[in-house]
């Protein structure tokens, strides 16, 4: 069985920049909520391209991490436990989004689109970086195709093949957005082969320890920021609200 891999500061710090985005659009939709700025500010212009790269980010560092961690042989008890705790997280998130915005609470977002293609990707772990990469690119073209029957049912809208959905604050069904996780995976693959993880662990090496640590330590502990930055934001909104009136 494979040993528990070395971690990359690199990729911490990356999701820690995913972090600092998705902090800034909640609350840019935060202040949105409480009037402060024009109704459907998030949903316009290049606020809607900033919240796709975001998405984007967290899935395609998720098949990155899954490559790193399992590519070398699938390690049954640590990826159940990853996944018990995403799987959890997100029933914790539709749950509390269910009891405050029942209209548009979170049924398949960011949290559930990670558990879901974590299992797939582990389908794709072992396989040529090329047919992962071609996979991924079936997701994109697939997600583009005109939308069968069958997908209106509303519990397979989380596929996202409907041409209609229930609205939600947070929507990130698997196609399209399985295919960045795909895409993760597949450079991951390539980068281990071209040895440059090993390369990028000693160039981390050579610098400062406390730096790297500080700025990853986010990204390290990306799920529970995740969990509670929303809630913090929103009392923050809410009270400067409150004290301005």
């Amino acid at each position: 069985m494979a040993g528990r891999p070395e971690r990359i500061a690199t990729l911490d710090i990356a999701r820690t920049l995913a972090l600092v985005g998705m902090a800034v659009f909640h609350f840019t939709f935060d202040l949105q909520m409480f009037g402060h700025l024009a109704p459907g500010t998030t949903a316009t212009g290049g606020w809607v391209l900033f919240a796709r790269l975001i998405a984007g980010s967290f899935l395609f560092l998720a098949g990155v991490s899954l490559q790193l961690a399992h590519g070398r042989g699938i390690r049954p008890r640590a990826f159940g436990r990853r996944f018990l705790m995403i799987a959890g997280a997100a029933l914790l998130v539709t749950g509390a989004t269910y009891m405050a915005l029942p209209e548009q609470f979170v049924y398949f977002g960011i949290l559930h689109s990670i558990a879901v293609a974590s299992v797939i990707g582990l389908a794709f772990l072992r396989l040529p970086a090329l047919l992962t990469l071609a996979a991924a690119a079936a997701v994109l073209a697939i997600a583009r195709m005109p939308a069968a029957e069958v997908f209106e049912a509303p519990w397979l809208h989380w596929l996202g093949l409907a041409t209609t959905t229930r609205p939600s604050v947070d929507f990130v069904p698997v196609f399209p957005w399985l295919a960045p996780c795909l895409v993760g995976i597949a450079l991951a693959r390539l980068a281990g082969r071209a040895d440059l993880w090993d390369r990028l662990r000693r160039v981390e090496g050579r610098l400062s320890a406390a730096s790297l640590q500080a700025l990853a330590w986010p990204g390290r502990h990306s799920l529970a920021i995740y969990l509670i930055h929303q809630p913090v934001l929103y009392g923050l909104v809410w009270a400067a609200t409150v004290t301005m009136r």
